[in-house]
């Protein structure tokens, strides 16, 4: 689809989607779109971004890539390229438009949705977003409460540019990370 039929300009190389779905799932990750290194590797989150997610998970390698247990759905599936700074371009739409209702739709076992990122928050929670990503993180108690089955819990990217984000809100180390582990080991 972004390949033939874009909704902007073509993908800067060829698609490569990157996405692990599962009929026996019972926890889903919604990120944001595959990185370089993780287009380079065909696998999701094969870069320090998933070494940090893992660890916030609680969740060594072995138990990270188990489709029996988790599936990793990014907003986009292909990487989008560089910006003009050289930082990712945000996901592509044609992922989202063609692929999410039904990857949803196929999946109804899942009951706990990890929403990573700003992009896929702001799709799944629509109104309920707040106006930032700490808005809409700090909220998570009342989220994952209000939210029926699958509960949705919000996480920032875990990539390295957000080092000074978790430190500078505490909470998310001391009370949402041993939190979302519980939730974890629950649904794992």
């Amino acid at each position: 689809i972004c390949q033939h039929e874009p909704l902007t300009k073509p993908l800067p190389h060829s698609p490569r989607p990157v996405a692990v779905l599962s009929s026996m799932a019972k926890i889903r990750i919604i990120g944001q779109a595959p990185g370089a290194r993780v287009h380079a590797s065909g696998r999701p989150f094969t870069d320090p971004s998933g070494d940090r997610l893992r660890d916030w998970m609680g969740l060594n390698e072995d138990q990270f890539y188990d489709a029996s247990r988790l599936a990793i759905t990014p907003m986009g599936f292909c990487f989008p390229g560089y910006d003009s700074k050289g930082g990712d371009l945000p996901p592509r739409k044609e992922c989202r438009l063609a692929w999410h209702e039904r990857i949803t739709a196929a999946m109804p076992q899942v009951q706990l949705v990890l929403l990573v990122g700003l992009y896929a928050q702001r799709h799944y929670l629509g109104a309920s977003a707040g106006k930032s990503l700490t808005d809409t993180v700090k909220n998570w108690q009342c989220i994952t409460k209000s939210s029926t089955e699958p509960i949705v819990f919000p996480l920032p990217h875990p990539s390295w540019r957000n080092n000074a984000w978790v430190k500078k809100n505490p909470w998310f180390s001391n009370d949402l990370l041993p939190h979302l582990r519980k939730l974890i080991q629950l649904y794992y």
